[in-house]
């Protein structure tokens, strides 16, 4: 089990929590097409879950407001979130729902297709938001997805907004989203294919006039990842920066996205510039690449040291 963590703000993520069900292949299907895969492997996921493990191991404070079924998938991942030290008080164990799961496929290069079934995710609602006094009580960061019903994570939003806490949303899936919302995320994480479909432009990698139109919905600063190129950091009017990925060989890259998000969150709680927390952050979704599944693939502090270290 991670250590407890000390002396870091607070981290409250709200939203999913997935069991995985994993398949390697050495590529991905065309349509109407069987292929063989290796055995099937059943891993704790869910991006909301997966964040606030990668916080945790890393040392964070965490606390995850959530739902899974009374089952032996429910049970894996409150284990899973539990060991990696977070606070699971506000996770609802739910006896007429099955949990929620992913079913993704991983090729011979490391990436994935994944497709949701919502399971306990879907039964989350604002009030269990309401009902999670204790674990948002001295929060310094929410981190907030759209695996859950939007009016849940808006309702988180509203209320740590409300509370001066920062908010950092990250619309993944990618979907449609209350302007509300937007105007009460502090920061901002998308890929460039997210950003681009939220300001409803061509894609072109213009990141002064991206942070103009973010701007003009409310969002100020935000974080863009690029893939294997790393990120680019839209904070105010500084101007844009880029930062370079960490270079590995990939194993699995399921996960990565909400390792760096995870990581993100720490160092926000900890009070860095949106900047240093990028950085950072890129180490830590490189590390979760070199090994296989989502939050199994996670470092610790000492992990990530030494990782970082040997390049």
């Amino acid at each position: 089990m991670t250590a407890p963590a000390q002396d870091h703000g607070r981290i409250v993520v709200v939203g999913s929590l997935n069991a995985d069900l994993v398949v390697r292949t050495d590529r991905f299907p065309k349509a109407g097409e069987t292929l063989r895969g290796e055995d099937l492997a059943i891993l704790p996921g869910g991006k909301s879950a997966n964040q606030a493990v990668a916080a945790g191991r890393l040392g964070g404070s965490v606390a995850i407001v959530g739902a899974v079924g009374a089952d032996g998938n429910g049970t894996m991942l409150l284990d899973s979130v539990r060991d990696a030290g977070v606070d699971v008080r506000a996770v609802r164990v739910l006896d007429d729902v099955a949990t929620g799961t992913a079913v993704i496929t991983v090729d011979a290069d490391g990436e994935n297709t994944i497709v949701i079934s919502a399971g306990a995710n879907g039964r989350l609602t604002p009030a269990d938001v309401d009902a999670a006094d204790e674990v948002f009580a001295g929060a310094s960061v929410l981190g907030l997805c759209l695996e859950v019903d939007v009016d849940v994570v808006l309702e988180a939003a509203r209320r740590a907004h409300d509370a001066g806490v920062t908010v950092l949303t990250n619309l993944s899936p990618f979907g449609e989203v209350p302007p509300e919302l937007l105007r009460h995320t502090d920061v901002l994480l998308v890929n460039e294919h997210e950003a681009a479909q939220l300001v409803d432009s061509s894609g072109e990698r213009d990141w002064r006039a991206l942070a103009g139109l973010l701007a003009e919905r409310g969002v100020h600063r935000t974080i863009v990842t690029t893939g294997g190129a790393g990120c680019v950091v839209l904070d105010g009017d500084a101007a844009p920066e880029t930062v370079a990925s960490v270079r590995v060989d990939a194993v699995d890259t399921t996960g990565c996205g909400d390792a760096f998000m995870g990581a993100v969150a720490l160092r926000l709680a900890d009070g860095d510039a949106l900047v240093d927390a990028a950085r950072f952050a890129v180490g830590v979704g490189a590390f979760a690449a070199t090994r296989p599944g989502a939050q199994a693939s996670y470092p610790t502090r000492s992990e990530l040291e030494e990782f970082l270290a040997a390049r």
